[in-house]
């Protein structure tokens, strides 16, 4: 215990981080952050609220338009965190990290807010070009993300001691650890860190610059894929079967993090679904199976697999964590009693009290209800039945979208939201809301609850990086309620407004992937249609069956949920930390190799996500290209540019000395 006496600088490794950040504690051993436990920090300051508020409306607007266009949200914690470092230093100020830690708080709500609102509200204005009578108003779009990400707040606070405390060390945050690096990197004025800071500014420009180019310039395949080649082509055209891999270094560097085990499992997931069900389906399924392209056969049949199991995970998850659950009640309880002991805590481990937490949860569903019965439903005791549906599911699946995040820092969101849908639809077909009212009612109650999820996945990052670096989890708590209110204003305003410019279905119009995936599957159970409930009971009996082997489900089923070429990369990733971490026979060499490991993976993801807002900027200014060469030269040099990437990555990380 010696160690944790010292000063936090006397203990950094060349992560920038105390030795034991990353992996499980002794009986008797305690974790130290970097910002001391022992005296308040500056941390809520005109400076810090203020930027934090400008980058959640930039970045809020950013989000929205990248993720409607092209399905894929960015992590803004990433990007904004280097902004408020850059901003701290470039004015001259003394021990900022406190700060910054807020900025990119109150900052990252904008992109946990955008998930939830795009992946679902959009939905309408895609079916109110064939039911005219659906009617879209900025108030709806509006409540439904703030209220939705104020119930996510209020629901994950009593769970953050359990995730970002107890289980420290069990979960890799992949995320949190990319956002941590760039946040300590503004430390430059440390010995222990000038030369942290220097590789990871270097991984995160040849990370920035190697994804911007793929994505504005094309001089190389994003994806590449077997059907590239003429075997590959005849190969999907008999059997279905395909391979494909995302080139981007953003994606290497998080399957770094998340490690090989994860990342196996959740490849496996994905190969389950590409190479078995779906040449299943395509071969010995019916004529219009053996029709359809793989990707097609993906996205409306064997993806619904990965819901089904993506939800009884997360139903599994909640009997797991049924005992924390009803801690956090029983505290909740025993506060509100006046038996819990009023001992001041140390201020890094302090949260908004539970009697603040149950008062003000009480008045957010309140205005829910409110909300649902005087502008969705109209109806009281339908709204009362809405309004039960969401605050059962959201306070349920937080821990299971909190989890998710822990493990490997994508979100299933859409996914549990997709399963809530269904769920609510049919207690509404169920209770006689049903046809244009039945559809605005399900959308807008499901962007409620995918708010609440994406928040509270999106929450526990923020609370981790505070965990590691030492700020006060009451002020991150406080304040986010605020970057909440105005990402929620800026999102409804721009979904409104690209709606009117763009509009979400038709020649020229953006894709809005997840939203149309909800129109649908909402659509059929309003007005009348089939579901696929037995691709859903599917998967949810294949995650009992992974459960009881004790397979990850959760994991295994992102992987059936997410492309493949998405996944691919991550078990890349995976397989370079496990070549890292025991390239020597000298375990302190390795450890050292694996920590430099760590932060280039972090470089790649912050650069990545950084230039991939430059990318998006530049496309959204009308940039557009040709892509130089052949399809095939294109996919020739994809390889060769992954290839020399991955090299580079695996170089670097050897250099590290015990």
């Amino acid at each position: 215990m010696k160690q944790n006496q010292q000063d936090p600088e006397e203990v950094l490794t060349d992560t920038g981080l105390p030795e034991n950040a990353f992996r499980e504690l002794a009986a008797d051993e305690e974790y130290r952050p970097v910002m001391s436990p022992a005296h308040d920090q500056r941390e809520v300051t005109p400076y810090s609220v203020i930027t934090g508020l400008v980058m959640a409306i930039i970045f809020s607007a950013a989000a929205a338009y990248l993720g409607l266009k092209v399905g894929q949200v960015f992590e803004a914690a990433i990007p904004i965190a280097i902004i408020a470092v850059g901003l701290s230093n470039g004015l001259g100020k003394k021990n900022a990290l406190g700060q910054n830690i807020i900025i990119q708080s109150i900052g990252a709500c904008s992109g946990v807010i955008v998930a939830g609102a795009i992946f679902t509200l959009p939905a309408l204005f895609i079916l109110q070009a064939k039911y005219p009578d659906i009617t879209v108003q900025f108030y709806q779009i509006f409540l439904s993300s703030l209220l939705g990400g104020i119930l996510g707040i209020l629901f994950f606070i009593p769970f953050r001691k359990y995730f970002v405390k107890d289980m420290h060390g069990k979960y890799p945050f992949p995320e949190a650890t990319a956002t941590t690096q760039v946040l300590i990197s503004g430390q430059g004025d440390k010995s222990a860190t000038g030369g942290q800071a220097k590789t990871l500014i270097m991984a995160s420009l040849i990370g920035g610059v190697y994804d911007y180019l793929v994505a504005t310039f094309g001089w190389w395949a994003e994806t590449v894929t077997s059907t590239a080649s003429a075997w590959g082509q005849t190969l999907a055209a008999k059997t279905k079967l395909v391979l494909s891999c995302n080139t981007g270094a953003a994606l290497l560097g998080l399957g770094y993090i998340v490690g090989l085990k994860y990342a196996f499992v959740i490849f496996a997931g994905s190969i389950f679904v590409w190479w078995i069900v779906i040449p299943l389906m395509g071969t010995y399924g019916s004529e219009d199976f053996m029709a359809m392209a793989p990707d097609t056969i993906f996205k409306d049949y064997a993806r619904l697999i990965g819901i089904g199991g993506i939800a009884m995970a997360g139903v599994i998850g909640i009997v797991k964590s049924w005992p924390i659950i009803c801690q956090a009640v029983g505290l909740a309880g025993r506060e509100l009693k006046g038996n819990v002991s009023t001992a001041k805590e140390v201020r890094w481990q302090t949260d908004i009290s539970m009697k603040h937490i149950v008062f003000f949860s009480a008045i957010a569903l309140i205005a829910v209800f409110l909300f649902f019965w005087f502008g969705v439903i109209n109806t009281l005791w339908q709204a009362a039945v809405a309004w039960l549906v969401v605050t059962v599911i959201a306070f349920l699946f937080t821990t299971v979208a909190a989890n998710a995040i822990a493990i490997v820092g994508s979100n299933p969101v859409s996914g549990m939201t997709l399963m809530t849908l269904i769920i609510a639809s049919a207690i509404f077909v169920g209770i006689g809301l049903s046809g244009t009212s039945g559809i605005v009612a399900s959308m807008v109650i499901g962007g409620v609850v995918c708010t609440a999820l994406s928040m509270a996945g999106g929450f526990v990052t923020d609370l981790k990086i505070g965990y590691w670096l030492g700020s006060t989890p009451k002020k991150q708590e406080s304040w986010k309620f605020l970057g909440t209110l105005v990402s929620a204003a800026t999102v409804g305003g721009v979904i409104m407004v690209l709606n009117q410019v763009y509009g979400f279905s038709g020649d020229n119009a953006l894709v809005a992937p997840q939203a149309n995936a909800m129109a649908k599957v909402i659509e059929p159970l309003m007005m009348g249609g089939d579901t696929p409930w037995i691709l859903y009971m599917v998967g949810a009996i294949l995650a009992l069956i992974l459960n009881w082997l004790g397979v990850p489900a959760l994991a295994f089923c992102l992987g059936m949920f997410i492309p493949l070429s998405l996944n691919t990369p991550m078990l890349v990733g995976g397989a370079v930390a496990y070549f890292v971490s025991n390239s020597s026979k000298d375990q302190k060499i390795n450890d050292a190799r694996r920590d430099r490991g760590t932060l280039l993976a972090s470089g790649l993801i912050a650069g990545g996500a950084l230039f991939g807002v430059f990318a998006a900027i530049t496309r959204f200014a009308g940039f557009e290209y040709t892509t130089p060469g052949s399809y095939e030269l294109t996919q020739i040099l994809g390889c060769a540019a992954y290839a020399l990437l991955i090299c580079y990555f695996m170089w670097d990380s050897k250099r590290a000395k015990a």
